[in-house]
Order: C-alpha cells, then structure tokens, then sequence
C-alpha cells in the first residue's frame, strides 16, 4: 500500500493506492494559508480520513511546491512561502509518528508518469510542468534524479534561449531576473502576454478556443508559444537527450502542442533527426499525489 499527499497552494490531496497503482482512497481539502503549524495539522488529519489501516504506520510520500535543502534541511523555493525556513519532513514525521518523503511537485509529477503513466516504457523520462509555474523533474529508471542542490529540473528558471530582438530581455520574473521560460511559456504569461498584444482577457483554454474558431490573434499567440517552448524543450534535450518528455500543467491540454512541437524541436536541435516523443500525461491532475506515493517502495 502506498500513501501519498499533494500539498498545494489551495488544495491538499490525499491518495491511497494499491501496490499496482490501482486507487483505494482519495480525498481533499483546502490548505491553510500562511499558517505553518495548520498545515500540518491539515495534512495529519487528511492522513487519518484516508488510511485505511493506521494500525501499519504506512510511510506518507508528500509532494510540496518548493524542496528541502541538503545544506540545510529546511524548505526553499516554495510557492507556498510560510513552508520557508521549516524542517517540513521531520516536523511532519513527529506529527504523524511515521517515516516521511518530501519531493518537488514537479518531481512528484514526472515520478507518476514514469512509473505508470505516459513513460512507464522509458528509461528516462522528464516531465514537464507548464501551468501556473513551469518545472520539470528528472527520472532514471523510476528514480528522481535530484541533483547535489536538489534543483535538477528547475528548467522553467532558465533563460529562454535564441531570445528574438523583440522578446529581450524578457519580462521580469518573480525570482528577480528577466527572460526565463516561466515568464513566457508558463499560462500567466501566455495570457499576459496574449492580452498585451490584444487587449483582449481571456484564459488559455478560452484563447485555445478562439484559435480553433478561426480567430487569427489567437492563433498567433499559439504559433508564439509553440515557437518558444520547441526552444525551450530543445536546451532539455540537447543536454538530457530523454527518451520521452511528457506536458502537464494547464497548457498541456491544448491539442495542437502535440502536433507542432516536434518540427520547433527539430528545427534547433543539435541533431540531423529528433525521435523524442512530446506526450500529454495520462494522470492529468492526479500526477503530482500519485506521485507523492510513488515515492516509497512497496508496503505491505
């Protein structure tokens, strides 16, 4: 048996599943805000509604919008900022009185899809989150490669390479640099961006739309993001060579990226022919808690 938690900027998620993946459990609810000491409280009793045996003390796997540092053993680069500067996982495993596993949302993610989802069949896979943020996680062999400062993955804090004249240097990110692919190619900044040329406010799902009713503005902010996402996803392959990338994230829902992707890739790729296979996630939402339990091995 596998326990899993998302812990989420709005949302906490809960998942129980079988050994093969097959769902025993699910629940939700709304995560506090700005309270570190409810959060875990929150989490304990999301964990008490869905174990269907406490009696085992099943290792939790959690999913957290930021990473524990090596050097430090506290939270950094959380979304969620009152998680900073905290020893989530040991505060965490003293609440429950059982061993837990924090990971990277991201990381989270890319472990779901590897180990039974659109990469299950690779050997390397990274998965890539476009949404409200851009990330990515790295995974060998059902492994979470993390890295010696447990960033490997953080692509979306990159710049976006072969800036055009016009697109440098980029609009300001909230890490306080300027260009990173996060600041173009993540759906705040697809719609911002959208808006700005138009002045028109519509939500990435709604400009999908729009393009596939013949509207040429949308159209054009689609060809645009295309464009800068092949260069982005280019870097990733250039340098990790994967074999398959797998989107997810609210701009992984948008069809056509699955068609025009490959030919951007190809077009800045330091190769003669690129095979990477560009896949939407099977698991959708539900990557980043399955993930979480992904991240123990089996229990009985």
């Amino acid at each position: 048996m596998r326990i899993g938690i998302d812990l989420g900027g709005t949302k906490i998620e809960g998942i129980v599943l079988a050994d093969d993946g097959v769902e025993i459990a699910r629940a939700r609810m709304n995560s506090p805000q700005g309270n570190y000491t409810s959060t875990l409280e929150a989490i304990a009793q999301l964990v008490v509604e869905i174990d269907p045996a406490p009696e085992h003390r099943t290792p939790i796997g959690i999913g957290i919008p930021g990473t524990v540092s090596p050097a430090t053993g506290l939270v950094k680069n959380a979304n969620s900022t009152w998680l900073i500067g905290h020893p989530f996982d040991q505060d965490l495993s003293e609440r429950l009185q059982r061993p837990v596993r924090v990971a990277n949302d991201a990381n989270c993610f890319a472990i779901s899809e590897a180990s039974d989802g659109a990469g299950r069949d690779a050997h390397v896979v990274f998965g890539v989150i476009i949404g409200t943020g851009v990330g990515g996680g790295l995974i060998i062999d059902r492994k979470i490669i993390t890295g010696g400062n447990a960033i490997a993955g953080e692509w979306g804090h990159t710049p976006l390479p072969w800036m055009t004249p016009d697109e440098y240097p980029g609009p300001a990110c909230y890490c306080g640099r300027h260009g990173c692919i996060e600041s173009f190619a993540s759906g705040p900044a697809f719609e911002a961006a959208f808006e700005s040329a138009t002045g028109r406010a519509l939500s990435a799902k709604d400009i999908d739309q729009a393009a596939q009713a013949g509207d040429v503005a949308a159209q054009a902010a689609l060809t645009q993001l295309e464009d800068q996402l092949g260069r982005a996803l280019t870097v990733l392959i250039n340098i990790i060579d994967p074999d398959v990338i797998v989107l997810g994230g609210g701009l992984s829902n948008i069809a056509r990226l699955y068609e025009n992707l490959p030919a951007r890739i190809a077009a800045h790729a330091f190769s003669d022919k690129i095979k990477t296979p560009i896949l939407p996630a099977i698991h959708g939402d539900s990557g980043g808690v399955r993930g979480a339990a992904w991240l123990w091995p089996n229990q009985t």
